[in-house]
């Protein structure tokens, strides 16, 4: 998945926030007593790098390898369309079910839960600052970062910062009212569920 920075702190930090929004699918994964590795890998070229490394390395009978990275953009078509057109990544025709994006940035994910980003802010959190719409993935990247900045800026623990807050934040959402509205954030889990328990 993309995102961690550069320091191995703030990876370990992003993958263990990930883990526990994606517990429901790592608790299958173990009870069928597979591997399950998730990997923070930096940058957006770095992380479809290693994507398309792992692929290459490994036989596909035996491993799911699968790629997160956000859209930073609206999405127009499947999400291998979108990174071919906005990064100019190719997808062959077998791994294009396992392309995932965060529509349009993690912070979309996490703007998803009110409920969750109230209590973790508390006093001074503003949640009408936050968009409305049941569809966030239509909101731009820009609005939702700058409306996250501005419904947390006068919280006792200050102004959201991915680095700080973000792998507590992923723990602390709601999956379903994540899944609801953000259409790809279903896509993604409807995936993962169905390669788990169709294998």
């Amino acid at each position: 998945m993309e995102g961690g920075g550069n320091s191995r702190d703030t990876k370990v930090a992003l993958r263990q926030g990930m883990d526990d929004f994606l517990e429901p699918v790592k608790k299958a994964v173990q009870q069928k007593r597979w591997y399950w590795k998730l990997v923070p890998c930096g940058g957006r070229v770095g992380t479809y790098r290693k994507f398309t490394e792992a692929i290459g390395s490994q036989s596909q009978k035996h491993h799911i390898v699968i790629l997160l990275v956000d859209a930073e953009g609206q999405v127009n078509g499947a999400p291998h369309e979108h990174l071919k057109f906005r990064d100019g990544w190719a997808i062959n025709t077998g791994h294009r079910a396992f392309v995932h994006l965060m529509a349009q940035t993690m912070e979309t994910w996490i703007i998803s839960d009110h409920n969750a980003l109230s209590t973790f802010y508390g006093s001074g959190f503003v949640g009408n600052a936050l968009p409305r719409a049941h569809n966030l993935e239509e909101i731009s990247k820009d609005r939702i970062v700058e409306s996250l900045s501005l419904a947390t800026r006068n919280t006792a623990r200050g102004k959201y910062r991915k680095i700080r807050h973000a792998r507590d934040l992923l723990g602390r959402l709601e999956l379903e009212v994540v899944k609801d509205r953000c259409p790809h954030c279903k896509r993604f889990f409807t995936v993962l569920e169905n390669s788990i328990l169709g294998n």
